[in-house]
């Protein structure tokens, strides 16, 4: 049965911990309904998502995202028990320390932060369309600002790997690219769609590997905020001042041109093509 109630509603992907976590605590401090899209637990010892868990002001779907068995399980659930969603946070990712493929067989990077969300998106636009809202906001980075080129070919397969500016800065830009060319498109059908960088936060967790450079990791420990700056910016993101704008990229919440954007369109055919190819013919909805 769909809940009914007047709560604004927010879905989360990775809402248990990091900026998701803290994005999680502000909504529903501000009296949203969140959806958790996530792939553990939350925290036992965390008495507002207890209480929230209770009340059903939160609601917890599990997947590892980059499955997509497991993806397309919990999206069929979300669709047949919420009843609207009025902002989409595509905000699940990591860096990690080496090279991983996902169970598709695609660079773990680009199908989790590239990939994913967009099929996210488009499973989950029957809800956004009941909304009043209609927004999604996707979790970028400013990790590919300084970079000099972009190769869209290596997505899917990169030839090497380096930490955080190899295959996170460069799926990062993707996602940005994507959004911008989808855009237009969505507008038309009434859901405005923008990424956002959340700034560099400290979220570090002991005993879990990361691909953070050994070097960066005493600086982030040191002197990066806390991730309810970065829950702030995405925040921001959704509902400030640009929160009419469709297919921007903001930083610090500022609108940023996009390089490389003679690529969007292809990226935006790559990951509709894997979507409609791969992930609807093997049994999506």
């Amino acid at each position: 049965m769909k809940p009914s109630h007047p709560h604004n509603i927010a879905l989360i992907t990775g809402a248990n911990h990091g900026i998701g976590l803290a994005l999680t605590h502000r909504l529903l401090n501000e009296g949203w309904a969140v959806i958790a899209l996530i792939r553990s637990a939350f925290a036992e010892d965390d008495p507002l998502t207890r209480q929230a868990l209770s009340s059903r002001q939160l609601r917890i779907y599990k997947a590892d995202l980059s499955d997509f068995g497991q993806l397309r399980s919990a999206l069929q659930e979300i669709n047949h028990h919420e009843a609207h969603i009025d902002i989409l946070f595509n905000n699940a990712g990591g860096s990690f320390p080496e090279l991983f493929l996902s169970k598709q067989g695609r660079e773990l990077h680009y199908e989790l932060q590239t990939v994913v969300p967009y099929i996210i998106t488009m499973e989950l636009k029957p809800l956004l369309l009941k909304s009043r809202l209609r927004t999604v906001v996707n979790t970028s980075s400013n990790a590919f600002m300084m970079k000099r080129s972009f190769d869209p070919e290596s997505l899917e397969h990169p030839a090497k790997f380096q930490m955080l500016t190899g295959p996170y800065a460069d799926t990062k830009r993707a996602l940005s690219l994507w959004t911008e060319a989808a855009a237009p498109a969505l507008a038309a059908e009434g859901i405005l769609i923008r990424s956002a960088d959340p700034g560099g936060n400290n979220t570090l967790r002991s005993g879990k590997k990361s691909g953070i450079p050994l070097w960066l990791k005493p600086i982030t420990r040191l002197f990066f905020p806390e991730p309810t700056h970065g829950a702030g910016l995405l925040y921001q993101a959704a509902l400030g001042e640009h929160s009419g704008k469709s297919g921007v990229f903001l930083i610090k919440n500022q609108v940023k041109p996009l390089k490389f954007t003679e690529h969007s369109s292809r990226i935006l055919k790559d990951v509709r093509a894997i979507y409609e190819q791969e992930y609807l013919q093997s049994g999506g909805t």
